[in-house]
Protein backbone atom coordinates (compact mmCIF):
# COMPACT_ATOMS: atom_id res chain seq x y z
CA UNK A 1 0.00 0.00 0.00
CA UNK A 2 2.63 2.38 0.70
CA UNK A 3 4.52 1.84 -2.70
CA UNK A 4 0.42 2.98 -4.27
CA UNK A 5 0.36 5.53 -2.10
CA UNK A 6 3.57 7.09 -3.12
CA UNK A 7 2.61 6.57 -6.95
CA UNK A 8 -0.83 8.75 -6.33
CA UNK A 9 0.99 11.31 -4.30
CA UNK A 10 3.71 11.64 -6.92
CA UNK A 11 0.95 12.10 -9.82
CA UNK A 12 1.61 15.65 -10.81
CA UNK A 13 -0.42 17.99 -13.65
CA UNK A 14 -3.34 18.17 -14.63
CA UNK A 15 -5.92 16.58 -12.59
CA UNK A 16 -8.46 16.82 -15.23
CA UNK A 17 -6.37 15.33 -17.93
CA UNK A 18 -5.65 12.37 -15.19
CA UNK A 19 -9.63 12.28 -15.10
CA UNK A 20 -9.99 11.68 -19.01
CA UNK A 21 -7.26 8.75 -18.82
CA UNK A 22 -8.91 7.10 -16.13
CA UNK A 23 -12.43 7.36 -17.44
CA UNK A 24 -10.83 6.07 -20.73
CA UNK A 25 -8.63 3.25 -19.14
CA UNK A 26 -12.00 1.77 -17.59
CA UNK A 27 -13.74 1.82 -21.07
CA UNK A 28 -10.85 0.36 -22.44
CA UNK A 29 -11.34 -2.67 -19.97
CA UNK A 30 -14.58 -3.39 -20.75
CA UNK A 31 -15.02 -2.49 -24.45
CA UNK A 32 -12.17 -5.08 -25.31
CA UNK A 33 -13.34 -7.59 -22.62
CA UNK A 34 -16.64 -7.42 -24.39
CA UNK A 35 -15.58 -7.24 -28.37
CA UNK A 36 -12.79 -9.86 -28.06
CA UNK A 37 -15.48 -12.80 -28.20
CA UNK A 38 -15.44 -13.31 -31.69
CA UNK A 39 -11.67 -13.23 -31.71
CA UNK A 40 -11.27 -15.50 -28.58
CA UNK A 41 -13.57 -18.37 -30.45
CA UNK A 42 -11.99 -18.25 -33.37
CA UNK A 43 -8.26 -18.76 -31.52
CA UNK A 44 -8.75 -19.35 -28.24
CA UNK A 45 -11.72 -22.02 -28.35
CA UNK A 46 -13.78 -19.05 -26.58
CA UNK A 47 -11.84 -18.11 -23.52
CA UNK A 48 -11.37 -13.81 -23.47
CA UNK A 49 -9.73 -13.98 -20.34
CA UNK A 50 -6.63 -14.86 -21.68
CA UNK A 51 -6.92 -11.35 -24.01
CA UNK A 52 -8.27 -9.44 -21.19
CA UNK A 53 -5.56 -10.17 -18.87
CA UNK A 54 -3.10 -9.81 -22.13
CA UNK A 55 -4.81 -5.85 -22.44
CA UNK A 56 -4.44 -5.42 -18.53
CA UNK A 57 -0.76 -6.31 -18.41
CA UNK A 58 -0.70 -3.58 -21.26
CA UNK A 59 -2.66 -1.34 -20.23
CA UNK A 60 -0.95 -1.09 -16.83
CA UNK A 61 2.64 -0.70 -18.47
CA UNK A 62 0.86 1.77 -20.77
CA UNK A 63 -0.19 3.75 -17.05
CA UNK A 64 3.47 3.56 -16.24
CA UNK A 65 4.60 4.90 -19.35
CA UNK A 66 2.29 7.96 -18.63
CA UNK A 67 3.60 7.78 -14.96
CA UNK A 68 7.42 8.06 -16.05
CA UNK A 69 6.56 10.49 -19.16
CA UNK A 70 5.43 13.12 -16.79
CA UNK A 71 8.12 12.58 -14.32
CA UNK A 72 10.49 13.94 -16.76
CA UNK A 73 10.56 17.50 -17.36
CA UNK A 74 9.51 18.13 -20.53
CA UNK A 75 12.67 20.33 -22.03
CA UNK A 76 14.42 16.91 -22.05
CA UNK A 77 12.07 15.99 -24.62
CA UNK A 78 13.59 19.03 -26.37
CA UNK A 79 17.06 17.88 -26.09
CA UNK A 80 16.39 14.31 -27.86
CA UNK A 81 14.33 15.74 -30.56
CA UNK A 82 17.57 15.82 -33.19
CA UNK A 83 17.88 12.09 -32.31
CA UNK A 84 14.71 11.28 -32.30
CA UNK A 85 14.63 12.02 -36.35
CA UNK A 86 17.46 10.56 -37.01
CA UNK A 87 16.85 7.03 -35.38
CA UNK A 88 12.87 7.74 -37.24
CA UNK A 89 14.13 7.90 -41.30
CA UNK A 90 16.04 5.05 -41.12
CA UNK A 91 13.23 2.95 -38.95
CA UNK A 92 10.75 3.92 -41.47
CA UNK A 93 12.96 2.86 -44.52
CA UNK A 94 13.84 -0.47 -42.95
CA UNK A 95 9.98 -1.52 -42.26
CA UNK A 96 9.60 0.30 -45.72
CA UNK A 97 11.35 -2.64 -47.44
CA UNK A 98 12.24 -5.18 -44.93
CA UNK A 99 9.16 -4.95 -42.67
CA UNK A 100 7.11 -8.18 -41.39
CA UNK A 101 4.11 -7.75 -43.58
CA UNK A 102 0.62 -8.63 -41.96
CA UNK A 103 -2.28 -7.72 -44.16
CA UNK A 104 -0.72 -6.80 -47.24
CA UNK A 105 1.50 -3.86 -45.31
CA UNK A 106 4.78 -3.60 -44.25
CA UNK A 107 3.77 -1.99 -41.03
CA UNK A 108 5.96 -3.78 -37.87
CA UNK A 109 9.90 -4.23 -37.71
CA UNK A 110 11.34 -7.07 -35.99
CA UNK A 111 14.15 -5.84 -34.18
CA UNK A 112 15.86 -9.02 -32.06
CA UNK A 113 12.78 -11.21 -31.73
CA UNK A 114 10.33 -7.42 -31.12
CA UNK A 115 7.98 -6.65 -33.01
CA UNK A 116 6.63 -2.86 -32.84
CA UNK A 117 4.92 -0.46 -35.45
CA UNK A 118 7.25 2.30 -36.48
CA UNK A 119 4.68 4.56 -37.41
CA UNK A 120 3.93 4.83 -33.79
CA UNK A 121 7.32 6.22 -32.66
CA UNK A 122 7.26 8.04 -36.49
CA UNK A 123 4.35 10.47 -34.68
CA UNK A 124 5.95 11.18 -31.34
CA UNK A 125 9.03 12.00 -33.19
CA UNK A 126 7.74 14.22 -35.82
CA UNK A 127 5.76 16.19 -33.35
CA UNK A 128 8.78 16.99 -31.08
CA UNK A 129 11.07 17.58 -33.66
CA UNK A 130 8.33 19.93 -35.31
CA UNK A 131 7.97 21.92 -31.52
CA UNK A 132 11.44 22.33 -31.03
CA UNK A 133 12.15 23.79 -35.18
CA UNK A 134 9.27 26.29 -34.36
CA UNK A 135 11.03 27.04 -31.25
CA UNK A 136 14.05 28.12 -32.15
CA UNK A 137 12.31 30.85 -34.46
CA UNK A 138 10.23 33.00 -31.85
CA UNK A 139 8.67 35.28 -34.05
CA UNK A 140 7.20 35.10 -37.53
CA UNK A 141 8.66 32.09 -39.44
CA UNK A 142 9.16 34.09 -42.49
CA UNK A 143 12.12 32.83 -44.53
CA UNK A 144 12.71 29.70 -46.14
CA UNK A 145 16.05 28.79 -44.54
CA UNK A 146 14.14 28.51 -41.56
CA UNK A 147 11.06 26.68 -42.83
CA UNK A 148 11.93 24.42 -45.48
CA UNK A 149 14.59 22.36 -44.23
CA UNK A 150 13.89 22.48 -40.64
CA UNK A 151 10.16 21.90 -41.13
CA UNK A 152 8.75 20.95 -44.35
CA UNK A 153 11.38 18.32 -45.51
CA UNK A 154 11.19 16.20 -42.23
CA UNK A 155 7.24 16.18 -42.71
CA UNK A 156 7.11 15.28 -46.11
CA UNK A 157 9.65 12.68 -45.75
CA UNK A 158 8.06 11.15 -42.43
CA UNK A 159 4.79 11.34 -44.16
CA UNK A 160 5.74 9.57 -47.54
CA UNK A 161 7.67 6.76 -45.71
CA UNK A 162 4.84 6.26 -43.64
CA UNK A 163 1.93 6.59 -46.24
CA UNK A 164 2.78 3.55 -48.77
CA UNK A 165 2.13 0.90 -45.49
CA UNK A 166 -0.70 3.28 -43.80
CA UNK A 167 -1.87 5.91 -45.68
CA UNK A 168 -4.38 7.28 -42.95
CA UNK A 169 -1.68 8.02 -40.20
CA UNK A 170 0.41 9.63 -42.55
CA UNK A 171 -2.73 11.65 -43.50
CA UNK A 172 -3.38 12.29 -39.59
CA UNK A 173 0.07 13.16 -39.11
CA UNK A 174 0.34 15.01 -42.11
CA UNK A 175 -3.03 17.18 -40.92
CA UNK A 176 -1.13 17.87 -37.24
CA UNK A 177 1.77 18.84 -38.54
CA UNK A 178 0.24 21.20 -40.56
CA UNK A 179 -1.83 22.87 -37.88
CA UNK A 180 0.77 23.28 -35.87
CA UNK A 181 2.78 25.73 -38.06
CA UNK A 182 -0.26 27.45 -38.79
CA UNK A 183 -0.26 27.64 -34.69
CA UNK A 184 3.59 28.34 -34.88
CA UNK A 185 2.53 31.75 -37.16
CA UNK A 186 4.53 29.97 -40.26
CA UNK A 187 4.22 31.87 -43.00
CA UNK A 188 1.25 31.01 -45.48
CA UNK A 189 3.30 30.81 -48.34
CA UNK A 190 5.39 27.80 -47.12
CA UNK A 191 2.18 25.93 -45.19
CA UNK A 192 0.69 26.35 -48.59
CA UNK A 193 4.62 24.99 -50.12
CA UNK A 194 3.94 22.05 -47.62
CA UNK A 195 0.38 21.28 -48.87
CA UNK A 196 1.57 21.44 -52.93
CA UNK A 197 4.74 19.04 -52.04
CA UNK A 198 2.25 16.44 -50.34
CA UNK A 199 -0.13 16.74 -52.98
CA UNK A 200 2.96 15.24 -54.99
CA UNK A 201 4.31 13.23 -52.85
CA UNK A 202 1.04 11.45 -52.85
CA UNK A 203 0.86 11.60 -56.50
CA UNK A 204 4.16 9.72 -56.89
CA UNK A 205 3.35 7.11 -54.46
CA UNK A 206 -0.12 6.36 -56.60
CA UNK A 207 2.57 6.09 -59.43
CA UNK A 208 4.75 4.08 -57.67
CA UNK A 209 1.60 1.94 -56.63
CA UNK A 210 0.07 1.28 -60.21
CA UNK A 211 3.90 -0.27 -61.26
CA UNK A 212 4.47 -1.98 -57.85
CA UNK A 213 0.96 -2.68 -55.72
CA UNK A 214 3.64 -4.98 -53.08
CA UNK A 215 5.12 -1.61 -52.02
CA UNK A 216 2.11 0.78 -52.19
CA UNK A 217 -1.25 -0.30 -51.35
CA UNK A 218 -2.99 1.86 -54.26
CA UNK A 219 -5.87 -0.81 -54.64
CA UNK A 220 -6.74 -1.15 -51.27
CA UNK A 221 -6.69 2.88 -51.00
CA UNK A 222 -9.29 2.58 -54.03
CA UNK A 223 -11.18 -0.21 -52.47
CA UNK A 224 -12.11 1.51 -49.38
CA UNK A 225 -12.99 4.83 -51.51
CA UNK A 226 -15.60 2.22 -53.46
CA UNK A 227 -17.02 0.90 -50.56
CA UNK A 228 -17.48 4.73 -48.93
CA UNK A 229 -19.13 6.02 -51.67
CA UNK A 230 -21.21 2.87 -52.25
CA UNK A 231 -24.81 2.74 -50.92
CA UNK A 232 -24.29 0.76 -47.44
CA UNK A 233 -20.51 1.76 -47.11
CA UNK A 234 -19.10 -1.85 -47.03
CA UNK A 235 -19.65 -5.08 -44.63
CA UNK A 236 -17.57 -3.54 -41.90
CA UNK A 237 -19.32 0.30 -41.75
CA UNK A 238 -22.55 -1.72 -42.12
CA UNK A 239 -22.22 -3.70 -39.70
CA UNK A 240 -20.67 -1.28 -37.22
CA UNK A 241 -23.93 1.08 -37.69
CA UNK A 242 -26.06 -1.87 -37.10
CA UNK A 243 -24.42 -1.93 -33.65
CA UNK A 244 -24.41 1.59 -33.43
CA UNK A 245 -28.36 1.68 -33.82
CA UNK A 246 -29.18 -1.01 -31.59
CA UNK A 247 -27.72 0.80 -29.00
CA UNK A 248 -30.12 3.61 -28.76
CA UNK A 249 -30.25 5.68 -26.71
CA UNK A 250 -29.14 3.57 -23.21
CA UNK A 251 -27.38 0.67 -24.85
CA UNK A 252 -28.08 -2.92 -24.30
CA UNK A 253 -25.84 -3.25 -21.34
CA UNK A 254 -22.07 -3.83 -20.91
CA UNK A 255 -21.12 -7.20 -22.28
CA UNK A 256 -24.69 -7.80 -23.94
CA UNK A 257 -23.25 -6.96 -28.28
CA UNK A 258 -24.59 -8.96 -30.54
CA UNK A 259 -22.96 -7.22 -33.34
CA UNK A 260 -18.87 -7.98 -31.74
CA UNK A 261 -19.67 -11.43 -33.76
CA UNK A 262 -20.17 -10.21 -36.68
CA UNK A 263 -18.04 -6.74 -36.98
CA UNK A 264 -14.28 -7.84 -38.19
CA UNK A 265 -11.88 -5.58 -35.87
CA UNK A 266 -14.59 -4.80 -33.23
CA UNK A 267 -11.49 -4.93 -30.81
CA UNK A 268 -9.51 -2.11 -32.46
CA UNK A 269 -10.95 0.04 -35.53
CA UNK A 270 -14.35 -0.55 -34.36
CA UNK A 271 -14.67 -0.60 -30.94
CA UNK A 272 -16.35 2.70 -30.45
CA UNK A 273 -19.12 1.12 -32.11
CA UNK A 274 -19.35 -1.59 -29.59
CA UNK A 275 -18.99 1.04 -26.95
CA UNK A 276 -22.42 2.46 -28.76
CA UNK A 277 -24.02 -0.35 -28.61
CA UNK A 278 -23.39 -1.47 -25.25
CA UNK A 279 -23.84 1.96 -23.47
CA UNK A 280 -25.82 3.72 -26.38
CA UNK A 281 -25.84 7.33 -27.47
CA UNK A 282 -24.87 8.36 -23.80
CA UNK A 283 -21.60 6.12 -23.60
CA UNK A 284 -20.69 7.20 -27.37
CA UNK A 285 -21.28 10.95 -27.03
CA UNK A 286 -19.26 10.42 -23.34
CA UNK A 287 -16.27 9.05 -25.29
CA UNK A 288 -16.42 11.66 -27.95
CA UNK A 289 -16.45 14.53 -25.30
CA UNK A 290 -13.54 13.08 -23.21
CA UNK A 291 -11.65 13.62 -26.11
CA UNK A 292 -11.95 17.09 -27.09
CA UNK A 293 -12.25 17.86 -23.50
CA UNK A 294 -8.37 16.57 -23.89
CA UNK A 295 -7.84 19.40 -26.35
CA UNK A 296 -9.39 22.01 -24.84
CA UNK A 297 -7.87 21.68 -21.62
CA UNK A 298 -4.71 21.54 -23.22
CA UNK A 299 -5.15 24.63 -24.91
CA UNK A 300 -6.67 26.10 -21.66
CA UNK A 301 -3.56 25.61 -20.03
CA UNK A 302 -0.71 25.74 -22.58
CA UNK A 303 -2.03 29.35 -23.03
CA UNK A 304 -0.62 30.07 -19.39
CA UNK A 305 2.93 28.85 -20.39
CA UNK A 306 5.57 31.21 -20.93
CA UNK A 307 7.91 28.70 -22.90
CA UNK A 308 7.09 28.00 -26.54
CA UNK A 309 8.05 24.66 -26.76
CA UNK A 310 6.01 23.31 -24.29
CA UNK A 311 3.14 24.71 -25.49
CA UNK A 312 4.01 23.59 -29.36
CA UNK A 313 4.69 19.98 -28.00
CA UNK A 314 1.35 19.79 -25.61
CA UNK A 315 -1.21 21.40 -28.20
CA UNK A 316 0.95 19.10 -30.91
CA UNK A 317 0.53 15.52 -29.24
CA UNK A 318 -2.99 16.42 -27.96
CA UNK A 319 -4.33 17.17 -31.44
CA UNK A 320 -3.00 14.48 -33.00
CA UNK A 321 -4.78 12.13 -30.24
CA UNK A 322 -7.58 14.20 -31.38
CA UNK A 323 -7.44 13.85 -34.50
CA UNK A 324 -6.70 9.93 -34.63
CA UNK A 325 -9.98 9.25 -32.32
CA UNK A 326 -12.05 11.72 -34.18
CA UNK A 327 -11.00 10.00 -37.63
CA UNK A 328 -11.73 6.73 -35.91
CA UNK A 329 -15.32 7.65 -34.81
CA UNK A 330 -16.09 9.50 -38.08
CA UNK A 331 -15.25 5.71 -39.91
CA UNK A 332 -17.96 3.97 -37.56
CA UNK A 333 -20.79 6.63 -38.28
CA UNK A 334 -19.84 6.51 -42.17
CA UNK A 335 -18.70 10.23 -42.48
CA UNK A 336 -15.32 9.11 -44.05
CA UNK A 337 -13.50 5.51 -45.56
CA UNK A 338 -12.43 3.10 -43.68
CA UNK A 339 -8.73 4.04 -41.95
CA UNK A 340 -7.96 1.16 -39.86
CA UNK A 341 -6.58 3.45 -37.53
CA UNK A 342 -7.53 2.75 -33.47
CA UNK A 343 -8.93 4.74 -30.76
CA UNK A 344 -6.62 5.54 -28.36
CA UNK A 345 -5.99 4.62 -25.20
CA UNK A 346 -9.52 2.25 -25.89
CA UNK A 347 -8.84 -0.22 -28.75
CA UNK A 348 -6.52 -3.28 -28.05
CA UNK A 349 -3.03 -3.30 -29.04
CA UNK A 350 0.66 -2.88 -27.61
CA UNK A 351 2.58 -0.31 -29.78
CA UNK A 352 -0.59 1.99 -30.47
CA UNK A 353 -1.62 2.31 -27.09
CA UNK A 354 1.72 2.27 -25.24
CA UNK A 355 2.92 6.11 -27.83
CA UNK A 356 -0.46 7.02 -26.65
CA UNK A 357 0.51 6.88 -23.10
CA UNK A 358 3.99 8.32 -23.27
CA UNK A 359 2.26 10.71 -25.40
CA UNK A 360 0.12 11.54 -22.76
CA UNK A 361 2.79 11.53 -19.93
CA UNK A 362 4.57 14.50 -22.51
CA UNK A 363 1.43 16.50 -22.01
CA UNK A 364 1.39 16.12 -18.58
CA UNK A 365 4.93 17.03 -18.05
CA UNK A 366 4.23 20.19 -19.38
CA UNK A 367 1.13 20.69 -17.66
CA UNK A 368 3.10 19.98 -14.45
CA UNK A 369 5.34 22.54 -15.34
CA UNK A 370 2.54 24.77 -15.60
CA UNK A 371 1.16 23.76 -11.98
CA UNK A 372 4.99 24.80 -10.38
CA UNK A 373 4.45 28.10 -11.84
CA UNK A 374 0.80 28.47 -10.59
Amino acid sequence: MSLANNIVAGLRGDRTIWMIIAVLSLFSILAVYSATGSLAWSSRGGNTTIFLLSHVVKLGLGLMLIYLGHLVHYRKYAQIAPFLMLVTIPLLVLTLFFGVRINQANRWLDIFGFSFQTSEFAKIALIVYTAKMMTRKQEYINSFRDAFLPLIVPVIITCALIAPANLSTAAILFVTCLTLMFIGRVSPKYIFLLILLGLVAFALLVFIGQNNPDMVRVETWVSRVKDFMSVDGGYQVQQAKIAIAKGGVFGVGPGNSISRNFLPYSHADFIYAIICEEYGLLGGALILGLYVLLFFRTVTLVTKSPKAFGTFLAIGLSLLLTVQALANIAVSVNLVPATGVTLPLISMGGTSLFFTCLSLGMILSVSKYIEKIE
